[in-house]
């Protein structure tokens, strides 16, 4: 009788829980054991869908795993999302068919997409190794492609890319410092505790961008200005491990995009705005400005009038910025860049200098002196002639001050040499 009334009582559920298909769920809600320290969340990557990992990572279904997964599950986040699932190595792409790579390959991707917390060195050892094994095999993959990469692939390219780099900024704790007292050869740079595998993404997205079998006009539909503009908020990253990529990556879709190039400057134009007339915070304005020398060295002549309303509205106030020795050496090969190309500007910088001339910051008038060298050296004497006299009231001032930082001792072999030369010329 009591086993009777027992069997008639609802059982309790099976934990893991049954699929429609008859297999068992192996994705879990772990809202109770996410680590809420954790600083990898894929918060702006909403619009993606989160990668699908079956036969890849412990899924019961046919895949190339053949069902084999790691006795315990580990925690971690997929596109943001905290997930419980075992996680396992993939067989190397050249050990498959050729007909299988591509599949596999995809599958490695998506592999790839899961996310680890690198706030806990000791945590989840072993998949971050799987991990970074994996990517330097997709690394590899790319370099060596002997056929043209299909639309598919470059989405899951684009996907797993986005899913590790677009990643929330980790906390500045200089953010409420002077920005006069700040220096970077003083004070250390954070380092993202996950550059082990960024730097492998990085480098993994560079060789993709870079490969003859990437096809320019089909990536551009996944490589958009939406990604070009989170590729550039990247730049004020802490880490200048990550900037120096970031350099080199934009360069390169710059040089393979061509529909791309007006927008990236003018995206670049709007960075300096906010900085100069609104934050006046950014880590990657050298950077930026070290992009920028190498577009303008390739501009052709005569230089379109959109190239002259950058220099005067953009470059030349980015001399008004108090950090702007972060920058400066960057900016003023820049400057250089336009005199040389057109003479006929050298009255726009010297003008420009002489506005944004620092009255008692005696080290930035220094660098202002070097600056005013440089250009001085590319102008022609019709220019020279309209410019002088008020920097020659500049150059005085300069010469009166008491301080010993100031031009006394440079003047002699900087401007007034070069002022004289153009002054014998006339």
């Amino acid at each position: 009788m009591i086993k009777q009334i027992l069997n008639r009582l609802p059982r309790k559920p099976s934990k893991t829980g049954e699929n429609r298909d008859g297999g068992t769920s192996t994705f879990q809600s772990n809202a109770s054991n996410s680590s809420r320290s954790s600083d990898v969340s894929n918060s702006r990557q909403g619009s993606l869908s989160a990668p699908s990992l079956s036969g890849v990572v412990g899924s019961s279904g046919p895949g190339l795993n053949h069902g084999n997964r790691f006795p315990q599950a580990i925690n971690a986040k997929v596109n943001g999302h905290a997930a419980v699932f075992s996680y396992e190595a993939l067989p190397t792409l050249r050990d498959v068919p050729a007909s299988e790579k591509q599949n596999l390959f995809i599958k490695k991707l998506n592999l790839c997409c899961v996310l680890f917390d690198f706030s806990d060195p000791t945590k989840n050892l072993k998949e971050k190794d799987i991990k970074r094994q994996t990517l330097v095999e997709l690394v590899d993959y790319v370099t060596s492609a002997n056929g043209r990469f299909t639309e598919t692939v470059m989405q899951e390219i684009i996907k797993m890319v986005s899913v590790n780099l677009f990643r929330p900024p980790a906390p500045q704790p200089r953010e409420n410092k002077v920005l006069e007292g700040f220096d970077l050869e003083e004070d250390e740079p954070l380092m993202d505790p996950a550059w082990p595998h960024l730097q492998i993404v990085y480098e993994f997205f560079l060789r993709f961008v870079a490969s003859p079998e990437t096809d320019a006009k089909l990536a551009k539909r996944y490589i958009d200005h939406s990604f070009v503009l989170r590729l550039l908020d990247l730049f004020d990253s802490e880490d200048p491990r990550e900037r120096e990529y970031l350099k080199t990556v934009l360069h390169r879709i710059y040089g393979k995009f061509m529909v791309h190039r007006p927008f990236i400057r003018k995206s670049i134009n709007n960075i300096f705005y906010r900085f100069i007339f609104e934050t006046e915070k950014h880590n990657g304005i050298a950077e930026l400005l070290e992009i920028l020398g190498s577009i303008i060295n390739g501009f052709a002549l005569p230089l379109k009038e959109e190239h002259k309303l950058f220099l005067v509205r953009a470059l030349i106030p980015l001399h008004k910025p108090k950090c702007v020795h972060m920058y400066h050496q960057q900016l003023s090969y820049c400057i250089t860049q336009f005199v040389e190309k057109d003479c006929k500007l050298a009255d726009t910088v010297i003008r420009g200098l002489l506005k944004y001339w620092p009255i008692t910051n005696s080290s930035k008038e220094v660098m202002f002196v070097s600056e005013l060298e440089e250009v001085l050296e590319a102008t022609q004497p019709p220019e020279f002639q309209r410019c002088m006299v008020p920097m020659f009231r500049r150059i005085s001032h300069c010469l009166s001050s008491s301080h010993f930082q100031s031009c006394i001792g440079r003047w002699p072999r900087g401007l007034c040499s070069c002022g004289t030369m153009i002054m014998l010329r006339t």
